[in-house]
């Protein structure tokens, strides 16, 4: 039973240099609920995760926690020589305790410890440890050897062990920071099983559209509200996607009607004061004293509804980021690929052409090569069978985010990216090292699309990016004049892009043995703009 589970927060506020990113959230998380966190690119959702875990110390505000926990983050530190064994042996560390204690308390037999030690194996299902971690590693396609090092092992291998780890844990409370990022349509199916049938606290930060609506019970939405609150909503994506549009209309809506009162009674004032000021007399005759006092009282009056107005004025809405890229004119045959092979990574029996316009999704499972066939398009990696002709700019957004100088301004490394609307006004001269793991994907985005490419290779664009972005991204896809070809396991992305021409390449029937550290040696993006 895990009905004792809860998380709780009370006014939880975190800040930094640019100002708070977690304002005072106030919230309860019982069992059996999962909830979504969703917001723009910089919004605080990995922040407040954290200080969910008590990773981070708020600056005011308190956690409270019932249950133990486990943390999934979007990028996965470890330790020189630690191996994926390490990983499970950790993962599985407090079911094997339970195990131990319940044995210890068997022999010499202690009844009060025993049956202590029973229920609390059984309430983790202590005895079915070993196989939830076989079936997890299986499922998301980390199945290494438990000798293998983590840094002989790709990013997304190694998030993936992490991940399987994690849920072999059978931790009370699930804290995931886009835990999709990596995972391929089998896996994510079983991510989505899993969570579903957690029996304690789920709290999810992802830009998967599918996985919201499959799994939340609740959204948390972290973008601003005419309150200046944050707001819970019921149900899923789809659903809180109408009731934001709706929201934003309506906050739009009066406060358009709020500024023209105010600016109708701003006038009213103005006038009033100016006759009073030229000397202004009632007419000759009766009552004289009583007109003057009613123009002064109506001035009083104007001026105190001026007041309450503006004690009640709604914010102005913040202008949404929205994403504006270049015309990327493009014509004829801009890229042509023969049948490529690069040993345990890539075997593709069929030529590939684009031309203007044209778009190609690379679709299979998780280590059948469509990194490796991108990084080939683009001339980042040589085949050792096959060759590939450019007629034009091309141009490579690879999984993860890499700049050669961290401490380069946003503005600096892409001068064009204020009017791209990837970043806010604030964000442009803040250090790349202080950027968000969303703004930083931005950041390279921009970077891709102001060099002005003929061809767009895009792998698993939608990792890191908001969800508004994300859909900002695909019309921009679907329109663009250039060639795309684009490797993505987002399940909403796949199904924009059905129309699509496909490519699957053939997984390598020793790519099991060999594609330890495939990505290694790529060549990071150099974060800088075409000038």
């Amino acid at each position: 039973m895990r009905s004792h589970v809860h998380l709780t927060t009370q006014d939880l506020t975190k800040g930094y240099e640019a100002g708070p990113v977690v304002d005072g959230i106030s919230l309860t998380v019982s069992a059996g609920q999962r909830l979504g966190v969703i917001g723009e690119n910089g919004r605080g959702k990995t922040t407040l995760l954290r200080l969910l875990a008590q990773d981070l110390v708020p600056d005011q505000g308190t956690v409270v926690r019932h249950g133990s926990l486990s943390l999934v983050r979007q990028e996965m530190p470890f330790h020189e020589g630690e191996t994926v064994g390490d990983l499970l042996s950790e993962a599985l560390s407090a079911s094997r305790a339970a195990l131990s204690e319940l044995d210890s308390a068997a022999d010499p037999f202690d009844e009060r410890r025993y049956e202590r030690a029973l229920a609390h194996a059984e309430d983790i299902e202590a005895w079915d440890a070993d196989r939830r971690a076989r079936v997890a590693l299986e499922a998301l396609d980390a199945g290494h050897d438990r000798s293998v090092e983590l840094a002989r092992l790709s990013v997304g291998q190694r998030y993936r062990v992490r991940l399987a780890c994690l849920l072999a844990e059978r931790a009370d409370v699930l804290l995931l920071d886009e835990p999709t990022n990596h995972l391929d349509a089998g896996a994510l199916t079983f991510l989505t099983e899993r969570l579903r049938q957690h029996h304690g606290v789920v709290v999810l930060v992802s830009h998967d559209r599918t996985l919201l609506d499959d799994v939340c019970t609740h959204l948390l939405d972290l973008d601003p509200a005419p309150d200046g609150a944050v707001h819970l909503h019921g149900g899923g994506y789809r659903a809180f996607k109408e009731t934001k549009r709706a929201e934003r209309q309506r906050w739009e809506q009066r406060f358009a009607q709020e500024e023209a009162e105010h600016q109708e009674l701003t006038d009213k004032v103005e006038r009033a004061q100016s006759r009073l000021q030229d000397a202004w007399r009632p007419p000759k005759g009766a009552f004289k004293h009583k007109r003057s006092t009613r123009a002064a009282n109506k001035v009083r009056n104007v001026a105190r509804r001026l007041e309450e107005l503006d004690d009640q004025r709604v914010a102005a809405p913040p202008p949404p980021l929205h994403l504006t890229p270049p015309e990327l004119e493009a014509s004829g045959d801009l890229l042509h690929a023969t049948p490529l092979e690069v040993p345990g990574r890539l075997l593709l029996t069929e030529p590939i052409s684009l031309a203007a316009g044209e778009k190609l999704l690379v679709t299979g499972p998780n280590g059948a090569g469509k990194s490796t066939l991108l990084n080939v398009l683009a001339g980042r990696l040589t085949p050792s069978t096959g060759t590939v002709h450019h007629a034009g700019r091309v141009a490579l957004l690879a999984q993860e985010s890499a700049f050669e100088d961290e401490d380069a301004t946003a503005a600096r490394l892409c001068p064009g990216i204020g009017e791209l609307g990837l970043l806010a006004a604030q964000d442009l001269t803040r250090p790349v090292s202080r950027l968000s793991t969303g703004q930083r994907r931005r950041l390279e985005l921009g970077v891709l699309l102001s060099a002005g490419p003929h061809v767009l290779l895009l792998d698993e664009p939608t990792n890191h990016l908001s969800i508004a972005l994300v859909d900002e991204l695909t019309d921009v896809l679907l329109r663009t004049r250039a060639a795309v070809a684009v490797a993505t396991h987002d399940r909403q992305m796949r199904t924009d892009f059905a129309a699509w021409r496909q490519v699957v390449p053939t997984q390598p029937s020793w790519t099991r043995e060999t594609s330890v550290g495939s990505e290694a040696g790529l060549l990071p993006s150099t974060g800088r703009c075409a000038r």
